[in-house]
This record gives structure tokens, sequence and C-alpha cells, in this order.
């Protein structure tokens, strides 16, 4: 069974992996999928406006609706003919609100994201109408994808110094294959204390070791690296190579809360046993050297003066931080 945790610095309980309703298409095996996701412990969907006609679908088959944490996204355009259909202005933020609510069946939704970062709409206007939102009460929690860690910062430090309410969630691409989000997304998270929800946990099936999306001989010599480490590390571990790649996700910060799509009720079952899966030290060493990356500057370059005598003092190795 899954276990449960905060969602960042609120109260409201999420399961350790999420549903990705992306996928959706055939009503019958949707409703499947979800009531296994429920058996298993799961209890958290997530969804967009641009997922083609995905709400409608999740709004049609969803039984139980206050039992699940429902996240639909806004921002991406609602009519590529109208200029206002899309960004992160009040304009387009309520009517794409008021469309995912019709479209869910519901009267709220639990987390509301911003889709994309938008550079043409302040930061500020975003914020107060989120806020408005939530004091509607059309909106419980918010969160923000796809953004830039300093505008995130900047948001949740307008947030706190104006009483508003504040992002308690990121959501990002993460995987073996696409760390990025190390550099300065994942400590910026930490730091405000939010969960992260990744997206692509398998990079888009190249890690998953199936033939079904994803031909091998498409891959480039960097993902054809990953992908066998992952499947030998599967092979000894007796797990799949999906559940290795989910499982390497959550590894590093209990604030990682990956998200699976699935095709079937099956798959799922098989990729919420990555919960179960703790990885050894040796075995994270050997996915990790699969793949050459680096932080860069300036994460690589401070963990370098966090421990030299000419920066911080000959004791600097004896400080035990918080």
């Amino acid at each position: 069974m899954l276990r449960y945790r905060l969602f960042g610095t609120t109260g409201l309980r999420v399961s350790e992996i999420i549903l990705g309703t992306m996928g959706f298409t055939d009503a019958r095996e949707s409703r499947r999928i979800i009531d296994a996701y429920a058996a298993a412990g799961g209890n958290v969907l997530d969804t967009a406006s641009a997922y083609g006609d995905g709400e409608s679908l999740l709004g049609e088959i969803l039984d139980h609706r206050d039992r699940f944490v429902l996240g639909t996204k806004y921002t991406l355009s609602r009519d590529t003919d109208d200029v206002n259909a899309a960004g992160n202005h009040r304009k387009n933020l309520t009517l794409s609100l008021d469309r995912s609510l019709r479209r869910l069946r519901t009267d709220y939704i639990d987390i509301f994201w911003v889709h994309v970062w938008d550079r043409h709409t302040p930061i500020e206007e975003t914020m107060r109408a989120l806020d408005d939102a939530v004091r509607a009460g059309k909106v419980l929690y918010l969160g923000i994808s796809d953004a830039p860690a300093w505008v995130v910062a900047r948001a949740n430090t307008l947030a706190q110094w104006r009483d508003r309410t504040p992002f308690a969630g990121l959501q990002v691409p993460y995987n073996l294959l696409q760390r990025d989000i190390e550099r300065e997304l994942l400590p910026m998270a930490e730091s405000f204390g939010m969960s992260v929800t990744a997206w692509a946990p398998m990079a888009a099936g190249k890690l998953s070791g199936g033939r079904t999306r994803v031909d091998p001989a498409t891959l480039t010599d960097r993902e054809r690296a990953a992908a066998t480490a992952v499947a030998e590390v599967a092979a000894e571990l007796g797990a799949r190579p999906a559940q290795v790649a989910i499982a390497w996700t959550r590894h590093r910060s209990r604030a990682v809360l990956p998200i699976v799509g699935v095709s079937t009720a099956d798959q799922l079952t098989e990729n919420l046993a990555a919960a179960e899966l703790v990885l050894p030290n040796e075995a994270v060493r050997r996915l990790e050297g699969a793949v050459e990356f680096e932080r860069g500057f300036p994460a690589d370059f401070i963990a370098d003066c966090e421990t030299h005598p000419f920066v911080f003092g000959a004791d600097a190795t004896r400080v035990d931080g918080r």
C-alpha cells in the first residue's frame, strides 16, 4: 500500500506516487486504472485544461470525487485565434478555471497549477488572481509547473509578505537523463517546504525497458547507456526497469512525488511497486555513473567552498548542518 506525505507546508495528505491522466482516452480502462490506484492507496489525480478531452473524461468517470486530490492546470491556449485565451493573466485564469470546473463536474479544484511561466504577465497579478480563487472557494491549494526557480521564489516571497496563498507544489520533469532541477529548482523547493511532483520519471519510456513507445535504435549513446544501467540494476534486484527508474527519482529527496502515466491497470500496479523498492547506494552510484551530469556554477563551486578552510575556517568540516 502507498504511504502518504504532506503537500508542501499544508496539512493535505497526498499519496507518494501520483497518477497522471494525460493519456486517458478509453473510459472503461481509465476507470479500471483509477480503481486500481485507489485500491493501492493512491489519491492524487493530475490533469490539465490542455489535455484534449482529458478533463471531461475524468469528470465523467470519477466516482467518490471528494476522496481524491484532484489537480488541474491552466495557462495553455483555449483558443489559438484569441490572444487572451492563453497566459497567466486574470482573464485567462478565470475563464480556464470555470471551464475546468464544468468539465470535471466539480465545485472545487484541490490543486490548481500554473502550467508554465508566462513572462508577459507580472507574477504579482497571477498570485493575486490565484489567491482570489482560493478565497472564493473554487481552489484549495496552489502549484506551479515549468518555471524558473527565481520566479517561484519571488512568487512565494510576495505571497508571504502580502498574506496571500503561496505555491505549495512545484511540477517539473525529473529522471536519470534529465537532472537539471538539482541545480536550482529542487534546492529552492526544499527551502520553501514545497512538494515536487516529477513528470516523465521514465524519460518518456526511454528508461522503462518497453518497446511500445521507444524504438531502441533511436536512442542516443547517452540514453542507451542510462537504459542499460537501469535494466542491469533491475535484473540484479529482481525488479522491472520502470520500477528502478521511478525509485531513482525518489531516493534523493523526500519532496519528490513521481507522476506515473499508464495505459492499463496492470501497468499501473507494476509501476506502483516502485514505492517499495529501495535502491542500494552502490546501485545509485552505478545508475548515476552511467550518464554524465554536473550541477555547474554556483552549486558545485559553493559545495567546494563549504569544506575549504580558506573560506569558512579550519573547522569547517566539523560544523553539522540543519
